[in-house]
């Protein structure tokens, strides 16, 4: 007896079912004109300077007076400002947000030992400083 592996596929002679007819909108089946995307992306403009100023000062705002030295406390304890993050690239990669402008990394200062981590909480009528920045080092890093 033939094994199924073995026996040929029958042809028969019925017509090939009709396809769907085309839709009005793409659905893949059409070709793209002209590169992969129905539509292009153009190229942005840029960026005007008063809407960078506007940003800054929202991230000003946002951040608040923390600066490097600076110690606040809030209702999740007591920190202490170890660097100032203002590069959005490297913002987005320590908070891993894709829309962080800034980052803070602090250290609680009420556990001993504690480490560094990072924050993008923004500066609330909850927090007040404990000790302010210091003026002698550098108050931001990587701006």
């Amino acid at each position: 007896m033939p094994s199924i592996m073995t026996l040929q596929p029958v042809l028969d002679d019925r017509p090939q079912l009709p396809s769907r007819p085309a839709p009005h909108e793409r659905d893949g089946r059409q070709g793209t004109p002209s590169g992969g995307r129905p539509h292009p992306q153009a190229h942005a403009a840029p960026p005007d300077p008063s809407t960078l100023e506007a940003l800054r000062r929202v991230v000003d705002a946002q951040i608040g007076p923390r600066g490097v030295g600076a110690i606040y406390q809030n209702s999740d304890g007591a920190f202490e400002v170890i660097a100032v993050i203002r590069d959005p690239a490297m913002a987005r990669g320590l908070l891993k947000r894709r829309c962080a402008q800034w980052a803070l990394i602090v250290k609680d200062v009420t556990r001993a030992g504690g480490e560094p981590f990072a924050i993008g909480s923004v500066w609330t009528t909850s927090d007040y400083l404990v000790r302010e920045a210091d003026n002698v080092r550098r108050t931001e890093a990587f701006a």
